[in-house]
């Protein structure tokens, strides 16, 4: 029997999302919105993998676009049920399950409304234990497959007339830019469904798990919180399975938004030869030290935090300010078969100029 996610289990699964976001953006707020609703009006359930069919639907729950506080985006509850009613319209059946692409501020909350609504499960699976810059990193293989999908969007801002309704059929890698444009002229940020794929497929391809690893997480971090910042930050470290792999001040934060909608560049820790570069798009992708050591690197879990424990996106950094880089091994995290997918990376390497792929696919741990 699956778990009724209930109230003390938002501020747990957005606190333990926070982490998981790597830097990502996302707005913890977003998250309690989508949570609370969910509690207050239904029963939304958490369901491991063994309790659905071989030949159930599973479909992933995403928002989609880089909203800045400059973008006149508007995200409401009702467009993520939408999107799963889009999707099941078009698909012609009933969706069982919503997993989501990635943890995050908001993502790891992403299915939960829509199950108390529409009484979809949520599915303990995500596409990526983490968050990432492209949409292929958290597609559980489905980036380079030919087989045509189903993909829906629905929201925007109604002030404005931006609001969007959007089904799109084709290869994930045609469909997926048309649904970022979408979420460009809605304001933003759009709420998708798609991907829909039996159970059998996901169970061999997800990151099983993810959403309970984010909810524990987030209990332990809320249990700490009474013993103060050095509790807080060891028990993220304890029930993550990670280390603190560099403290220092911000020295420099050399980061650019691109017309493709990704925050890309470095933020540096410390100076000279003790300094320690952050890569980003839009997460933290890679970690080295001065002279070009490589310390950590996407799919590993990598976050800042703040002296209190306060897991901070990039956006919120700022030179001056004394962070702790937070390391979670590849090796001891469920992973999905997108970020063991070669041609993920090409783009992203692209864009960033540095390598990953070599370090993401090579043996279980960064040299």
């Amino acid at each position: 029997m699956g778990r009724i996610l209930k109230e003390k289990d938002v501020e747990a699964a957005v606190r333990g999302g926070s982490v998981y976001a790597a830097g990502g953006g996302g707005w913890a707020d977003h998250g309690r919105m989508l949570g609370h609703a969910a509690v207050s009006i239904g029963r939304p359930e958490l369901v491991t993998i063994d309790e659905l069919s071989d030949d159930d639907w599973v479909a992933t729950a995403a928002a989609i676009g880089a909203p800045a506080s400059t973008t006149p985006w508007e995200m409401r509850g009702v467009d993520y049920v939408r999107a799963v009613q889009l999707l099941q319209e078009a698909l012609g059946e009933k969706v069982t399950a919503l997993m989501v692409g990635q943890n995050g501020k908001s993502s790891t909350l992403n299915g939960w409304l829509p199950s108390a609504i529409l009484g979809t499960k949520v599915l303990d699976a995500v596409g990526d234990m983490r968050a990432h810059p492209t949409g292929d990193m958290g597609s559980i293989g489905m980036a380079g497959s030919p087989e045509p999908m189903i993909q829906t969007a629905a929201g925007g801002n109604r002030a404005e007339d931006r609001y969007i309704e959007l089904v799109v059929r084709g290869a994930t890698a045609k469909v997926s830019p048309v649904l970022r444009t979408a979420a460009d002229q809605s304001g933003g940020f759009i709420a998708s469904c798609r991907n829909p794929l039996r159970a059998s497929y996901v169970r061999a391809n997800a990151a099983l798990g993810g959403i309970s690893l984010a909810l524990a997480l987030g209990e332990a971090i809320l249990a700490a919180e009474a013993r103060g910042a050095s509790a807080v930050i060891d028990a993220i470290v304890r029930t993550t399975g990670g280390s603190i792999l560099a403290e220092g001040t911000i020295s420099e934060k050399a980061v650019v938004y691109t017309k493709e909608a990704f925050d890309i560049g470095t933020v540096t820790l410390g100076r000279g030869d003790d300094a320690v570069h952050l890569h980003v798009m839009n997460e933290y992708m890679a970690v080295e030290q001065a002279g070009g050591v490589r310390l950590a690197t996407f799919p590993d879990v990598i976050t800042t935090l703040s002296p209190e424990g306060e897991p901070l996106s990039v956006g919120q950094l700022e030179v001056g300010m004394r962070v702790f880089v937070l390391h979670v091994p590849k090796a001891v995290i469920p992973l999905a078969s997108s970020v063991l997918d070669p041609s993920v990376y090409p783009p992203v390497e692209k864009a960033m100029g540095i390598e990953i792929a070599r370090y993401a696919l090579g043996s279980l741990s960064s040299p």
